[in-house]
């Protein structure tokens, strides 16, 4: 049958609106996130060495103090007293023992004269010995009665922030009391606690073979950019119950963005791949039974099917092993209406999530 002149050919579909993004390669940092708490490095809790009533408290609740400076001063009039006491008893056992130095002087000269005899020169040395031992032992006591003075002034012993001040002013402490007057909680530097599932070991102690890796920590909602750290510690056993590892990360905190307790996102970086495959995350879409696959563009505006690996999402982008090479244009938007060998036309779009800078 022949068709009129006037008929036409029908036109295949039309071609499917995409958003496209070409496939990088290059540097993309190794991720491992986890959940961590901030820990202090070091509490103090506060107690008095000596007895004595609370005569002045110099700080308050919740303040900031550095080491050194004055906490509370206790009332110490009866060790000053104690310690006049005794500066006179040693001024006296001084002047005795001047004495009797000369004295055994003395018998020392005349018994090479013959005029005295050997057990009074004996005497008299013993007697010296003995008024020199008195002011050694007095020196001592005054030593001791001066650092109960000293005792008496309560300093801090770290740099860091107070806690709650249970005993106030007037109140009668003791050198056994299980309550403190404070505690100092170090919260600069701080530490985070978090554990790592026992497959990334490997990556973890190589990396600590080169140097202390890099680690990030953020607090859920905080507005601040995430505090950078590094890891200083790797537990020496893997904890069989769990089957994950404890590490301890540092961080310096002038700002105060982490506190003792807080619960934190944690992300730490073993190494940086230097040459990995990235697309948008979006590109990605999953199969039957789990399978990943992308579509790329062709030259003839035709959408190919490629089977992909997603090894880890970093930054928005995914990094794969697929064969792909890098500038291949991805589909990122309108793949749920794309077949393989689909024509498309490409559209503007949002731009993609660049892959994130290596972190040092």
């Amino acid at each position: 049958m022949t068709l009129p002149a006037t008929a036409q050919v029908p036109a295949g579909p039309p071609a499917i609106p995409v958003v496209v993004s070409p496939a990088e390669r290059g540097p993309v940092p190794l991720e491992i996130a986890a959940n961590g708490n901030v820990a202090a490095e070091a509490t103090v809790s506060v107690r008095s060495r000596v007895d004595g009533q609370i005569q002045k408290v110099h700080v308050r609740e919740g303040q900031r103090v550095e080491r050194g400076q004055v906490l509370f001063t206790l009332d110490s009039r009866m060790a000053q007293a104690q310690l006049a006491q005794q500066e006179a008893q040693l001024a006296r056992d001084k002047a005795l023992a001047v004495r009797a130095r000369a004295d055994a002087t003395r018998y020392a000269a005349l018994r090479g004269e013959g005029f005295a005899a050997a057990q009074r020169l004996e005497q008299a040395q013993a007697d010296a010995a003995a008024a020199e031992a008195t002011v050694r032992a007095m020196e001592a006591l005054i030593s001791q009665t001066r650092l109960t003075l000293d005792y008496a002034t309560i300093r801090a012993e770290l740099d860091g922030r107070l806690g709650a001040l249970p005993i106030t002013e007037g109140n009668l402490v003791r050198a056994g009391d299980s309550t403190p007057l404070a505690t100092i909680t170090q919260t600069d530097p701080i530490q985070v606690q978090f554990a790592v599932p026992e497959r990334w070991l490997p990556e973890v102690k190589a990396a600590m073979a080169q140097g202390a890796p890099p680690v990030t920590a953020h607090p859920p909602g905080d507005r601040h950019p995430p505090v950078r750290g590094a890891l200083v510690f790797v537990d020496s056993q893997v904890d069989t119950t769990s089957g994950t590892v404890q590490l301890k990360a540092r961080f310096a905190n002038p700002e105060n963005v982490l506190w003792p307790g807080q619960y934190v996102n944690v992300v730490l970086v073993p190494r940086v791949e230097p040459d990995a495959l990235s697309v948008p995350v979006q590109a990605v879409q999953t199969g039957s039974e789990g399978s990943r696959y992308v579509y790329v563009v062709d030259a003839e505006n035709r959408a190919r099917r490629h089977g992909v690996t997603m090894r880890r999402v970093v930054g928005g982008r995914a990094v794969l092993e697929a064969e792909i090479a890098a500038g291949d244009k991805v589909v990122i938007e309108g793949t749920q209406l794309l077949s393989d060998g689909a024509r498309v036309a490409e559209r503007p779009g949002r731009a993609a999530a660049p892959p994130r800078p290596p972190q040092s």
